[in-house]
């Protein structure tokens, strides 16, 4: 009998089965599959962040899990480890926005390494332990009532480190102790520091989920061969809310009707390969561009509205103004509007070298800084407004609620697909059918060995 908060969790995890998902969720979490793969095959040829990884993976083990989009293979620690580097790297992957992250970053590359390692792992099995574990990092975000950065955390590949272990738990087969002692393995292993947004030259932030991708299938196999954990991981007083958040959570949010909504079907999936906070700021520029024909040249000055969320994406503005890094752009304001006026389009090429070099580009961003409002009256991270001033005087303004692949405004399905193809044709090796590979996933309920279909 459950007697805490983890021992619940733990049971509900051990415990769902695929007869008990409902059809939007089984579909979510099949596009989280799609969408997931298709951004690291095209991070395998596009991100040259996730090389070294990729090299040691390649080099320091043997297996037959596939490290995507480079035809090699290695164990399945490793292949996590790879496969998470490439996961994050285009900043391309879907999000959750009501607790801003991204829950199946480190989840898939998880997922996929132990199927391919255990062999015969099915679509069913698979989207169940790929809903649960995605599930369960949204409530633990949604349940925080202190920011995890208010420590000095980097909170996304954190709290997606637990639904990682709580997706690969499910997939093994624990019962709820080894799910509970996966977590607790988790505990011994999650970790990324707030300096990881203040340094100008690193790439961490773009590689930074292949340590919870490998830490979730370590624990995992870890639990499974014995390894026991603690009675309480989560709300233990030393467990995950004491040492992360001081405590401050509210239980309700982790298990309001719990195995029966499923978070998974809330999630947004990026039009555009740059941090999900920029995306407002995209949106209205490409439709002010659009619709009044103004061009760099015309540009006295604009503004962009934020919330405290956004606020990371514009200071220090100078820096954010001319970036470093390809992932530096991606969490820029500042240069992605900038692109998205001088270019017309924000897509896989917006953030190589020679865009970060541009002096059309780095000239307009110069001219880009950010107001920040409290309360503001759109989705916390997800919406914004922005002001062009023009060198004839005039103001054009626009705002958004929620920017384009929300819940609310989704992708259609074949844009998911086409953004499979798109990102699959940029792999270092691409699939022989991508197509084939993007309708076998949108059918993975029937399929008898999942791991197979990405060998």
């Amino acid at each position: 009998m459950p007697t805490g908060i983890s021992d619940g969790i733990a049971a509900h995890v051990a415990g769902t089965r695929f007869e008990a998902l409902p059809a939007a969720t089984v579909v979510a979490a099949k596009h989280v599959l799609l969408d997931a793969t298709g951004v690291m095959l095209g991070a395998s040829g596009l991100a040259a962040e996730a090389g070294p990884f990729v090299r040691l993976a390649a080099g320091q083990g043997s297996g037959s899990c596939a490290i995507l989009g480079t035809g090699r293979t290695t164990s399945a620690a490793l292949a996590a480890l790879a496969n998470g580097a490439l996961a994050h790297a285009l900043d391309f992957e879907d999000a959750f926005d009501r607790a801003p992250g991204h829950p199946n970053a480190s989840l898939v590359p998880a997922l996929l390494a132990l199927a391919q390692a255990e062999g015969g792992i099915g679509g069913r099995r698979f989207l169940t332990a790929l809903t649960v574990g995605g599930d369960l990092a949204c409530r633990i975000g949604l349940s925080l009532r202190r920011s995890l950065e208010a420590g000095g955390w980097y909170p996304p590949p954190i709290i997606a480190a637990f639904g990682a272990a709580a997706g690969a738990a499910s997939l093994l087969g624990l019962d709820a102790h080894g799910v509970r002692d996966a977590l607790s393995l988790t505990l011994c292993q999650a970790t990324m520091p707030g300096e990881i947004k203040h340094s100008r030259d690193t790439v961490i932030r773009a590689v930074r989920e292949a340590f919870p991708a490998q830490a979730a299938v370590l624990s995992a196999l870890l639990a499974r061969d014995g390894v026991t954990g603690f009675e309480q991981p989560l709300e233990g007083k030393g467990g995950f809310f004491a040492l992360y958040a001081g405590g401050e959570y509210d239980a309700a949010d982790l298990t309001d009707r719990l195995g029966r909504r499923f978070w998974i079907e809330e999630l947004t999936f990026k039009p555009w390969p740059s941090c999900r906070g920029t995306h407002a700021a995209i949106e209205l520029t490409l439709a002010l561009r659009a619709e009044h024909g103004v061009a760099p040249h015309d540009m006295a000055g604009i503004t962009v509205e934020v919330d405290d969320l956004q606020r990371m994406l514009a200071e220090p503005l100078a820096r954010k103004q001319a970036p470093a890094t390809a992932i530096d752009a991606k969490f820029s304001i500042p240069y992605c509007v900038a692109v998205a006026l001088t270019r017309g389009a924000v897509d896989l090429d917006s953030f190589g070298p020679g865009p970060l070099r541009d002096p059309a580009i780095l000239g307009l961003a110069a001219k880009v800084d950010a107001r920040v409002v409290e309360n503001p009256p759109w989705q916390h991270g997800g919406g914004g407004a922005i002001e062009i001033v023009l060198l004839d005087g005039r103001r054009l303004t626009a705002s958004v609620g929620n920017a384009l692949g929300c819940p609310e405004r989704p992708l259609a399905a074949d844009v998911l697909v086409a953004k499979f193809v798109a990102c699959a044709g940029r792999a270092a090796v691409p699939p022989g059918d991508p197509h084939g590979l993007a309708e076998a996933i949108l059918a993975l309920e029937a399929c008898e060995d999942v791991g197979a279909l990405f060998s």
